[in-house]
């Protein structure tokens, strides 16, 4: 899977990058996990500070073009973002699952 950036848009104001990549892939279109692992490594950035929030593959096509947004720190990207987006990206998930186990007990 290869991922090229075309393009970045700094929002200052929400203390994020808005970025625009395209992926290539051999096989079916990867899961976002995967696409937003290979897209904090490719920008030097925590999993937990990236959210992938569009990933749009044309039929029968190898390539795939995806939105994200990059937060400074996962604190902002948990501030900011829509509870949705942090449940398909696994943001904050592994704090829940810890707090749940500690009602329990």
């Amino acid at each position: 899977m290869d991922v090229d950036i075309i393009s970045e848009e700094e929002n200052p104001m929400l203390h994020r990058t808005d970025v625009t990549f395209e992926l290539f892939h051999e096989d079916a279109t990867p899961e976002r996990l995967q696409v937003r692992d290979s897209l904090a490594a490719k920008m030097n950035k925590d999993a937990d500070e990236v959210v992938v929030r569009k990933l749009d593959t044309k039929f029968g096509m190898r390539k795939t073009v995806g939105q994200a947004k990059v937060y400074e720190t996962a604190d902002h990207a948990r501030d900011v973002e829509q509870e949705h987006m942090l449940e398909r990206n696994k943001i904050g998930a592994d704090e829940a699952d810890a707090e749940a186990e500690a009602e329990e007990a």
